[in-house]
Order: C-alpha cells, then structure tokens, then sequence
C-alpha cells in the first residue's frame, strides 16, 4: 500500500502520516508540499494507491489537480482535504472524481474511519453535509435511473449500485436488500461490468463522469 500526502502544512502531513500508520502500518506514506513536487512523485511511482490532496496549495489550485490526476491516473483513490466544508466545494470535488472529502477539523477517529471506508472500496461524504442534502438516493431520480436500465440494469441491481455509492459494505447492501452476500456480490459483478469497469473505485469515477452528482440534490 502506497499512498501520497499533498499539503503545504507540516503538522498536517506529520498527523495524517499518523493515521495512516495506525491504519496501515506496512503502507508506505509519500509526502509533497506543492503540486509540482506532487505531480513527479506520481510519475515516479505509478503504483500508488491513494492520495490525499489538499485543496489549497501554493503553486496552484487543487481542483485543477485533481483533474489532471483523474485523467492521467483514473485507478488513484483521491480523497480531498480542505478547510472549508461548503457544498459547492464538496460537489465540486466529487463531481471532479473525488472518492472522499475530509475538512481539516475533522477529528482523529473519524479521519481514519473515512480513509479506511476509501480503502476499502468505499466513498465517504462528511456528515454534515449528508445531512444538507438528505433526500432520496440518486438512483431513485427518474432520468437516472432510467439511464442506468439504458445499460441493462435491473431495478434490484440499481438498488445496489445506490448502496456501493454510499461506501457500503456487501454485508451491510445484503442487510438492507434482504439479500444474501454471494448474490449481492453477483450483482456488483454485472454492475460493474455494464459500467465498463473492473473495480469499485472505477465505477465511482464513471458514474461521476456521466453526469451524476454526488451527494445528490434533493428532489422539489
């Protein structure tokens, strides 16, 4: 495990490199204090698994990275780091391809519980913000939905993708749906194929490609 630091902030880097020896503790942890440096880091070792990126970096802005690692480097899990936590930042972010966002007062646990859930496949969206935007998933839109069945997806295969969205566990979409684990697991195999894809990561990245938000905004 390979995961690359961004943030021009000593402290920051020294107390996430913290937490992820807690949580990884054979991962080994890069650092970069500018997107320059960042940018040849990642040249240099293409088999980085996650980055956690600050937004406000000194040499330039950090969506425009984010960017440029989402088309040069679509397999990197990208979790964002800023110390605003606005909606518009946190869409933006996903909507760049973004596979979580912390804000920099987050607390300790939490920060390891939410890298832990992008490790592990997942997405984590803060609290707080999945509080603003309750509302139904995003699957349950009309037009989304109807262009997920465009891919042949069945409703109960929709139903899971929403779930594998939300950074569920096949234990907990097996729970929810009242399914058992290897079937859920044979949907997720079928919803990752029509989406062209070979892992979770990638599915995130593609649905974010197509055009659907996340967090969704709630229906009038």
């Amino acid at each position: 495990m390979k995961v690359l630091i961004v943030d021009d902030h000593t402290l920051i880097r020294e107390a996430l490199h913290a937490v992820l020896k807690q949580l990884k503790r054979e991962a080994v942890i890069l650092e970069a204090s500018s997107s320059r440096e960042a940018m040849h880091l990642v040249e240099q070792h293409p088999d980085i698994s996650l980055i956690l990126l600050d937004i406000n970096l000194p040499d330039r802005d950090g969506f425009s990275v984010l960017c440029e690692l989402r088309h040069r480097y679509a397999t990197i899990a990208i979790i964002i780091l800023s110390s605003s936590d606005d909606q518009d930042t946190v869409r933006r972010a996903f909507k760049l391809g973004a596979l979580g966002f912390i804000p920099k007062t987050t607390e300790r646990e939490v920060m390891l519980n939410a890298i832990e859930l992008v490790f592990s496949g997942g997405v984590y969206i803060p609290s707080k913000i999945l509080e603003e935007t309750a509302g139904p998933p995003f699957a349950d839109k009309p037009l989304a939905r109807a262009s997920l069945k465009g891919l042949g997806l069945t409703d109960r295969q929709i139903d899971v993708l929403a779930l594998l969205m939300k950074g569920k566990s096949n234990k907990v979409i097996a729970r929810t749906l009242n399914m058992a684990v290897p079937t859920v697991k044979n949907h997720i195999t079928v919803v990752l194929k029509a989406l062209g894809v070979a892992t979770r990561t990638e599915a995130v990245i593609k649905v974010g490609k197509m055009g659907w938000e996340w967090p969704p905004k709630s229906e009038s």
